[in-house]
């Protein structure tokens, strides 16, 4: 029996963890999920994984736009990451479900779901971390951390286009998933740092060498890849030039940016983005 339920809302998925009091796992699932648009959705799919009503605190993250008042629904930084404190709990859902929220940035405007929870994870491991912890998903964040607090972040949809185009008529549909070319990456991340207004051209070219059957599809998806990284990283050059940066996510994004990052000598460590959540739903309950 769950103490308490760890939840986690990202992208089509749904994390439950029950949880211990002292922090230890009973149980975890995993299931698809359409995005949640009201309280109501969470009661429904964890009723419908867990075949029960929960009648046990629950902890979710990632979904702050259901949080009706965006001055709780999103903590402006520099702040500390959100905790148990900053969390909206959901009236009328016949739950005791607590809400944590995003962050949000003035200038330029920003801002984050879930990328906050693990961020609390990261420096729940490592407090006396200073530098940038880099987040590669569908919405990448780049965040500055300094004395507990996140001072800044910056996110990219970098993945998010590079799916698009990788099943668009741009490629026809014909970037593999598995086939992979370290040395074409490393190469198309390079030129697109140093000439990134030349993106749309460059992405252009690979059109070309796809049509003309110049390139295998290893070289194409690390070169697409390549592009949409190296123009990321050019943009986030404030946040890694000179920097201890850590890498926080799932394994086959994180060594691509690992990749990216070691070719311009940048110091880089890398930790599962699952594992962070769960240490930042920890960290944020056991404030309680």
């Amino acid at each position: 029996m769950a103490d308490w339920i760890a939840v986690e809302w990202r992208g089509a998925h749904l994390r439950i963890w029950g949880m211990s009091r002292a922090g230890e796992v009973r149980s975890s699932r995993e299931v698809g999920a359409s995005g949640a648009e009201k309280p109501t959705d969470i009661v429904d799919a964890l009723t419908a994984v867990l075949g029960e009503t929960p009648s046990v605190p629950i902890l979710a993250s990632g979904l702050p736009a259901l949080i009706e008042d965006p001055e709780r629904g999103y903590v402006p930084v520099p702040c500390a990451p959100p905790g148990l404190a900053n969390a909206v709990k959901c009236q009328g859902v016949g739950l005791d479900l607590w809400l944590l929220p995003g962050l949000r940035q003035a200038q330029p405007t920003d801002l984050t779901k879930g990328a906050e929870t693990r961020i609390k994870g990261y420096l729940a491991l490592n407090p006396k971390f200073d530098g940038v912890i880099c987040l590669p998903e569908a919405q990448t964040v780049w965040a500055h951390i300094s004395a507990g607090e996140i001072v800044s972040f910056r996110s990219f949809l970098t993945s998010t286009l590079r799916d698009c185009l990788a099943q668009s008529r741009l490629l026809g549909g014909a970037v593999s998933a598995d086939a992979w070319d370290e040395a074409a990456f490393v190469e198309a991340v390079a030129g697109a740092m140093t000439r990134p207004a030349e993106m749309a051209a460059r992405l252009s070219s690979l059109r070309a060498a796809h049509v003309l059957g110049s390139a295998d599809s290893g070289q194409e998806a690390a070169r697409l890849a390549g592009v949409l990284i190296g123009v990321e990283l050019a943009a986030a050059r404030p946040y890694w030039l000179g920097q201890q940066v850590a890498l926080v996510g799932e394994d086959k994004l994180c060594r691509a940016y690992a990749a990216a990052l070691g070719a311009q000598a940048v110091p880089v460590e890398r930790t599962d983005a699952d594992r962070m959540t769960l240490e930042g739903l920890k960290a944020a309950f056991a404030e309680a």
